[in-house]
């Protein structure tokens, strides 16, 4: 399912929260990443017709999501968890799946129950299906809702922050169960989280001040960090020096491990190979620099 974004706007209260986006993937799962107010939830909610543009143009498969016909076309090839899914506390997981296919256009009360057990079995919620919603853990909810959100059979699916609040076994199981959604569909997954990114996205775009900063490899995002990240260890206090960014803190017997992405190493500090998240955090500082161009055409270019 290829997706196309054109020079895509949105403002709220005058505020400009997208500026101009282009963005273009097909299948597979593709990353978005940004920090807060970056304009990745509203990206999402307008490739899922829950917003409408400003100006530009969304185009999914062949459906133009400025039209009526696009919009209803879509949304019948689209499954949508956005980040805070309002289940029915009262009803069941296999009668709120039932309900989301109705909703879906799937007529047939027996196809809505295949596909619903088929989902259950599949999400490991078969010996909770009749148990209500309000009754099941946070992590059985999340599973509820990227149930839900497959029902139909959808062609792409969209998920915003899929494992903020789960914990390390239940965010493993997204990941494995998110990964194999991409491999016939297209998927977009907007997270915090990079390591989520890491482990189940080959692709990523990076929003950041509502434009895209880039888009490309993971891989090439984490070489964005080459030459540039370093590791300190010292039993004092943390470096100061405001032309550094500290990625990550680690206390050890005799001192503290910092993890830095700076122009010129720190005294004392020795260069690393990066990580994501160095190359993510040496992207920002390219950005607030003014120089997001020049990021976004390292993947091209190594």
């Amino acid at each position: 399912m290829d997706v196309t974004v054109t020079d895509l706007t949105k403002s709220f209260r005058r505020q400009r929260v997208l500026d101009g986006v282009n963005l273009d993937f097909g299948g597979g799962m593709l990353g978005l990443l940004g920090p807060n107010g970056a304009g990745k939830t509203t990206l999402m909610r307008l490739l899922t017709s829950v917003l409408r543009a400003d100006s530009g143009t969304i185009s999914i498969g062949r459906h133009d999501l400025g039209t009526r016909a696009g919009r209803a076309a879509v949304k019948r090839m689209l499954g949508y968890l956005p980040q805070h899914l309002e289940l029915y506390p009262d009803l069941t997981a296999r009668e709120f799946l039932d309900y989301m296919g109705l909703l879906k256009g799937v007529d047939s009360r027996r196809e809505r129950r295949r596909q619903a057990d088929e989902l259950l079995e599949r999400m490991e919620l078969t010996l909770v299906a009749r148990r209500r919603l309000g009754a099941l853990s946070g992590g059985m909810r999340r599973r509820v809702g990227i149930a839900q959100a497959l029902m139909g059979d959808p062609r792409l699916i969209v998920v915003d922050e899929p494992t903020a609040g789960l914990d390390p076994e239940e965010r493993m199981r997204f990941r494995v169960l998110l990964a194999g959604l991409g491999e016939q569909r297209t998927v977009v997954l907007s997270t915090h989280i990079l390591d989520d990114v890491a482990q189940t996205c080959p692709e990523v775009a990076v929003l950041a001040a509502g434009q895209v900063v880039y888009r490309g490899t993971t891989s090439g995002l984490t070489r964005a960090g080459e030459g540039r990240t370093f590791r300190l260890r010292t039993a004092g206090p943390q470096p100061v020096d405001t032309g550094l960014s500290v990625v990550s803190a680690v206390a050890t017997g005799d001192g503290v491990d910092y993890r830095i992405v700076a122009e010129e190493p720190p005294a004392g500090a020795e260069k690393v190979a990066p990580t994501l998240e160095d190359g993510y955090t040496a992207l920002m500082r390219d950005a607030r620099a003014g120089f997001a161009g020049s990021a976004a055409d390292l993947d091209a270019q190594v």
